[in-house]
C-alpha cells in the first residue's frame, strides 16, 4: 500500500503526473522491471520514458528511507518524553534528511560533554539566564548563586565555564542557525587547500593544489574528488574559509538581546566557543562531505554514459575476425574466430623486436586469411599494438588482401581472460589466447563482449574508487540493462552473462537457458522459454519482449513485439486480408492499417505506435554502421608527436574537464573541455562520446610525464 505522505513528497519531487508515478509504483510493486514498464506498459504509465521510471523509482528508495529514519528519530526522541506536538509535525515534514539530522541533534545520543557535567552540577539555570538576559543584578552577584567552596562548583571561573558550554552546545545544536550558517557557507565560502609539510618539496600528481583557492560552490566534481584523495593520502589538508565576522554577527543579533546585561561579554563568548568549536569544524566537514557525494554522483553518471556509448558502439556484426592481443618478448597471440563468433584456431607470432620475425608471421595470418576467409583483423591497443598494427597494415598491401585491420580498445581483456567465466568458456586454453579471442569479439559485437566484464575494469571511469562503490555498481547494472534491453538479444546465440542482463533473467535463469539450448537445440518459439527452469510466467512475461529468435516458427519472434499482442497483430493482418507473414515489411499494407480500429483498454495508441514501428523494420539494430579510425604511420610513440601536428584518434574516455583521445602512441592525450569545440561547451558528453573518431590538433607534449595537450580540430 502506498504511503500517502510519501507518495506526496514524491509527487512534489518528481513533477510528473500523480497518475504516472502511481501506476509506475504499482508497477515496480508487481516486480516488473523498468525496460519493460517502458517498452510495454506506456498506456498506464502516460509513456513514461526510462529516465522518468528511474527518477521514480530512485526518488521513491530516498523517501523510503527518509520515513524509516523519521520513524526511528521519533521513537528516540519520544523515549526521552521529549517529542513535542510541534516538534513531531516539523520531523514528519521533513523533505530531506539533512534536515531530519539538523532537527535531531540537540536529541542525540553522544559521549558525555562538559555541557553535559554543567548541567549535572546545577548550572542550567545559569545559562538560561545568559540566554534569556533577564536579571539587571550585577555579575557577581548574579555568580555568586551558582558556586560554593564546598559544592560542585568551587569557583566563579568554574560557574562561568559551565554556562559557558552549556550555551555552546545549544547554539551548536540550534537547527535554525546550523542551516543559516551552512547556507552561508556553501554560498560565500572559498575552498582552499595546502601541502602537508612531508610532501613540501615533493613533486605528486597533487602538486596543482599546494596552494589552490577558488570559490566553493564552484568547485569541480573531478577537483573535489582529488583534493578528498589528496587528503586520504596525506599529501593535501583543506578547509572551507568564510567570514566569521558576519556569521558571529548573524548568531549575537539573534541571541542578544540586552546589551546592558551584565554577563553579556560571557554570553558572545559562548557563542563564539559554539561557532568556533561545534558549528564551524562539523558544518566544514559536513559541506565538504556533501559536495563530495554530489560529485561522486556526477562521476558515476560520467562513467554510466561513458559505459553506455561504449556497449552502444557500432558492431563490425557476422564477420570472420582474427583477434591479435600484441606484445613484444612474448609475442602476439592470434586467435580466429568464425562469423558466429566460434573460436577456430590460435597462433604465436613475433613480428616486431625483439626477435622480429616478419616472413615466419606473415605466412602464419596468410595462411589463416585463406583458411578462413579473414575479412577483419582485430588488434588490441596495448603494448606493441601500433608496430603491430604497421606490420599487419603492409602485409596486406603487399599481398593485395580484401582485410581491414582495426585497432580495439582491449581496456579489461586480460581481467576476463583471467576470469572463471572465460575458464568456464575456454577451458583448455591459455589465459593470452583467450584475450585474443575476446579482441576480435569485441570487434565483431562490443555488447556482447564487454558484458562479460566488470565494467570499472572497462577504464571509462573518472575516479571511480572513490566514489560509492555500491552506487556505482547499481548504476553500471542499470546502464548495461537499458542497453541490453534497447538491442534485444539473440536468445538461440547470447552467453549466459549477456542473458543475465535481460529484463527479469538473472544469472540462474540465464545459465538455465544456455543448458537448455545445448540439451534440446535452438529455441524455435518463445513459447519454449517457458520450459527453461525456474523461468516462470512472470519472467516471462518481463523478458520475453527483448529476446529474439531468428528464423523461428513465428516471424514475429524475431521482433520486439510482446506475444501478448500477436493475437492483436493476427487481428490486424485478417482485417486486411494477408497472413502475418505478409504483413510484416509491407509498408504499403501497414500503411493502409486505422490504428483507431485497434484503440481498446488495454492498448492504446502509443502501444499500436510502437507495434507499427516494428511490422517495418523488425528486430532492428539501433546502433549505427560500423565504421574506425585510422592512425598515423610516421607516430608510432610520444617522442615522435610535434606541436601543431593533426591526427586522427578515438576517444577512450570522456570527463567533466574534457576527453582523452588515443592517437596511437600508447599514451591517451587530453582535449580541455575548452577545445572540444567552436562553441561554448557546458558539458563534454554534449560533443563527443567515447568510442568516436576525432581529428585532433597536437597543442603541447611533456615527454617526462607523460602528458599529451591535444585540441579537436574541425
Amino acid at each position: 500500500m502506498i504511503n500517502s505522505t510519501l507518495f506526496s513528497f514524491l509527487c512534489e519531487k518528481c513533477s510528473y503526473p500523480s497518475s504516472s508515478i502511481k501506476s509506475a509504483l504499482v508497477l515496480f510493486d508487481e516486480g516488473a522491471t523498468i525496460p519493460f514498464i517502458a517498452r510495454y506498459r506506456k498506456e498506464r504509465t502516460n509513456g513514461l520514458d526510462e529516465t522518468q521510471l528511474r527518477d521514480i523509482l530512485t526518488c521513491n528508495t530516498y523517501f523510503e528511507g527518509l520515513f524509516d529514519r523519521l520513524e526511528s528519530i521519533k521513537k528516540s526522541i519520544d523515549e526521552q518524553g521529549k517529542l513535542s506536538d510541534v516538534l513531531k509535525v516539523e520531523l514528519e515534514n521533513c523533505r530531506d534528511k539533512q534536515t531530519l539530522e539538523d532537527l535531531y541533534l540537540p536529541f542525540k545520543k553522544r559521549r558525555k560533554t562538559k555541557a553535559d557535567t554543567a548541567i549535572e552540577n546545577g548550572l542550567e539555570p545559569l545559562a538560561t539566564l545568559l540566554l534569556l538576559q533577564n536579571s539587571r543584578e550585577s555579575k557577581g552577584i548574579i555568580l555568586s548563586k551558582f558556586y560554593s567552596p564546598t559544592g560542585k562548583v568551587k569557583s566563579e571561573t568554574e560557574a562561568i565555564d559551565g554556562a559557558k558550554s552549556i550555551v555552546a552546545q545549544v547554539v551548536s545544536t540550534n537547527t535554525t542557525y546550523r542551516q543559516w550558517i551552512r547556507s552561508f557557507m556553501i554560498r560565500d565560502g572559498f575552498l582552499t587547500t595546502s601541502v602537508t609539510p612531508k610532501f613540501k618539496s615533493i613533486k605528486t600528481k597533487f602538486d596543482m593544489y599546494y596552494s589552490f583557492s577558488e570559490v566553493f560552490k564552484k568547485a569541480a566534481s573531478h577537483r573535489l574528488l582529488a583534493i578528498r584523495r589528496g587528503e586520504k593520502e596525506k599529501v593535501l589538508a583543506w578547509k572551507i574559509q568564510i567570514d566569521e565576522d558576519s556569521i558571529l554577527s548573524y548568531l549575537e543579533s539573534r541571541l542578544i538581546r540586552d546589551t546592558s546585561f551584565s554577563l553579556v561579554s560571557e554570553l558572545k563568548s559562548a557563542i563564539r566557543d559554539g561557532y568556533m568549536k561545534s558549528i564551524m569544524p562539523s558544518l566544514q566537514t559536513e559541506c565538504f562531505n556533501t559536495a563530495c557525494e554530489e560529485a561522486e554522483e556526477q562521476s558515476i553518471n560520467v562513467f554510466s554514459k561513458n559505459l553506455s556509448n561504449l556497449l552502444m558502439a557500432s558492431p563490425a556484426g557476422s564477420k570472420v575476425v582474427l583477434g591479435i592481443d600484441p606484445g613484444f618478448r612474448t609475442g602476439c597471440k592470434c586467435a580466429v574466430v568464425d562469423a558466429q563468433g566460434d573460436y577456430k584456431e590460435t597462433a604465436t607470432i613475433f613480428p616486431v623486436p625483439p626477435l622480429s620475425k616478419m616472413a615466419e608471421a606473415g605466412l602464419i595470418i596468410l595462411k589463416f586469411v585463406k583458411k578462413y576467409n579473414i575479412e577483419l583483423i582485430a588488434i588490441g591497443n596495448g603494448t606493441g599494438s601500433k608496430e603491430t598494427f604497421k606490420f599487419v597494415k603492409a602485409l596486406i598491401k603487399t599481398n593485395n588482401l580484401d582485410v581491414i585491420p582495426v585497432v580495439v580498445n582491449e581496456a579489461g581483456a586480460s581481467v576476463y581472460s583471467a576470469s572463471e567465466r572465460a575458464i568456464e568458456e575456454y577451458p583448455s586454453l591459455d589465459v593470452t589466447v583467450r584475450g585474443a579471442i575476446s579482441i576480435a569479439h569485441r570487434l565483431q559485437d562490443p555488447l556482447s563482449e564487454l558484458v562479460k566484464i566488470d565494467p570499472k575494469a572497462i577504464g571509462v571511469g573518472q575516479y571511480q574508487h572513490d566514489v560509492n562503490q555500491v552506487q556505482l555498481r547499481e548504476s553500471l547494472t542499470y546502464t548495461t540493462e537499458l542497453a541490453v534491453n534497447t538491442i534485444g538479444v539473440d536468445v538461440n546465440t547470447a552467453s549466459s552473462a549477456l542473458l543475465s542482463y535481460v529484463s527479469g533473467i538473472g544469472a540462474v535463469v540465464a545459465r538455465n537457458i544456455v543448458n537448455y539450448r545445448k540439451t534440446n537445440g535452438p529455441f524455435k518459439d518463445r513459447k519454449n522459454l517457458l520450459k527453461v527452469a525456474k523461468l516462470g510466467p512472470k519472467a516471462y512475461e518481463q523478458c520475453v519482449g527483448f529476446l529474439r529468435i531468428k528464423g523461428g516458427k513465428n516471424a514475429l519472434d524475431n521482433s520486439s513485439i510482446h506475444p501478448e499482442r500477436y493475437v492483436l497483430i493476427s487481428k490486424i493482418a485478417k482485417d486486411l486480408g494477408v497472413r502475418v507473414e505478409s504483413l510484416i515489411g509491407n509498408n504499403a499494407l501497414i500503411n493502409a492499417i486505422d490504428l483507431n480500429d485497434y484503440v481498446s483498454e488495454s492498448v492504446g495508441s502509443l502501444t499500436l505506435k510502437d507495434i507499427v514501428k516494428e511490422l517495418r523494420k523488425p528486430g532492428v539494430d539501433p546502433r549505427a554502421e560500423f565504421s574506425y579510425a585510422m592512425f598515423d604511420d610516421s607516430v608510432d610513440n610520444i617522442s615522435d608527436l610535434v606541436e601543431g601536428m593533426e591526427l586522427e584518434g578515438v576517444v577512450t574516455n570522456v570527463a567533466n574537464f574534457g576527453a582523452f583521445v588515443d592517437i596511437g602512441v600508447h599514451q591517451d592525450g587530453l582535449v580541455h573541455i575548452s577545445k572540444l569545440s567552436n562553441t561554448f561547451v557546458t558539458n563534454p558528453h554534449d560533443v563527443v562520446s567515447v568510442g568516436a573518431k576525432v581529428r585532433v590538433k597536437v597543442l603541447a607534449v611533456d615527454k617526462d610525464l607523460k602528458r599529451i595537450q591535444l585540441a579537436r580540430v574541425f
